[in-house]
């Protein structure tokens, strides 16, 4: 099968196009087709080295500390790839309760002990993911989906709408919340645009000036402008006291967020996309009772609600665009532009 494998750490070179033994399957596993593979920041987050310890981790093709993984060493040669929207082409002889030919999702963050404990592996970064032709998964990790989607709309939801998801069932957003998003125009932020008015949150989205009545379309009930002054912006609005922050951007407004938020207030986050190190004035996190809450591992309820709403129509795929699995290095490149909204998919 044609895949594409990264060899290690570095620039777009690292990603090659060639041909590898379909995987053979063990006790529990599935065989899929790919369909449709989604890119997230993780992949290309992964190939620069950005987990590594060193503050400077770029795509240095170094691979001593900065080759770390979030969760380790990064298990290199690797297929990536953690958005899988596949057909069942082979089970193992004990698997039960799926069928073949069924189109199916996968989800990418897998419990390694259970739901009761938070050690994870995910698609694509622990092992090899939905960048080709096949990929194995376990069993337990796939769901069948009925919907009148497309292959490549429905690869653009496991990873960011699984994220999405998550974070606002680990903030605990209910009706009438005010929620505010950073980032809104991405896969991550334009999936809790719509997820958080599914809960019928007053959602208050941050993103260009080009892109507002986008977002306003997709359900936010305002929009802010990341060029300019974001508490200025919420004082002549009245936005200060927000019940919810959700910020995947992080980098040098991550203290303002902070001062938006109401007493009592929740932070919650699963990436830092402008980047890793924030100032944190303290006396706005303790004398305002602000819960941060850091979001990795998911919950066992998120990857159900998710086919449950795609089923039900509740949400909307954003398909920014697709490209040939050849072309990853095109797609990662437009990916970085930030200029579409939702997300880019690779059709094998």
């Amino acid at each position: 099968m044609k895949a594409i494998v990264t060899t290690g750490q570095g620039g777009y070179e690292r990603l090659e196009y060639r041909e590898v033994p379909v995987p053979e399957l063990g006790q529990g596993d599935v065989l899929l087709q790919v369909l449709a593979a989604g890119i997230n920041n993780t992949d290309i987050n992964t190939r620069v080295g950005w987990y590594g310890n060193r503050e400077d981790a770029s795509a240095t093709g170094d691979d001593s500390d900065a080759a770390q993984g979030w969760s380790g060493a990064t298990p290199f040669p690797l297929i990536q790839g953690a958005d899988c929207c596949g057909r069942i082409v082979a089970m193992a002889s004990d698997v039960t309760g799926l069928h073949l030919g069924s189109r199916v999702l996968v989800r990418p963050c897998m419990r390694v002990s259970g739901f009761g404990a938070l050690d994870t592996v995910w698609l694509g970064t622990d092992f090899d993911g939905a960048f080709a032709q096949f990929v194995r998964v376990k069993a337990h990790e796939v769901f069948a989906v009925q919907s009148h989607w497309s292959d490549a709309e429905l690869a653009t939801i496991p990873c960011a709408y699984g994220t999405a998801e998550n974070m606002l069932q680990r903030a605990c957003v209910v009706e009438g919340d005010r929620v505010l998003v950073t980032g809104a125009s991405g896969g991550v932020g334009s999936a809790v645009v719509q997820l958080a008015k599914r809960r019928k949150a007053h959602v208050v989205a941050v993103t260009t000036r080009e892109k507002s009545a986008q977002l306003l379309a997709i359900g936010a009930d305002e929009v802010l402008s990341r060029e300019s002054d974001l508490l200025q912006q919420c004082a002549d609005r009245g936005l200060t006291g927000v019940d919810v922050v959700v910020d995947n951007v992080a980098g040098a407004g991550f203290g303002a967020l902070l001062k938006i938020l109401r007493r009592g207030g929740r932070y919650v986050s699963s990436g830092a996309i402008a980047g890793a190190n924030v100032a944190l004035d303290m006396r706005d996190l303790y004398l305002k009772d602000i819960s941060l809450l850091g979001c990795t591992a998911w919950t066992e309820s998120v990857f159900p609600a998710l086919i449950g709403y795609i089923e039900r129509d509740a949400i909307k795929p954003l398909l920014a665009g697709t490209f040939a699995l050849a072309d990853i290095a095109s797609a990662q490149q437009q990916f970085l532009q930030k200029q579409h909204i939702g997300n880019l998919v690779l059709v094998p």
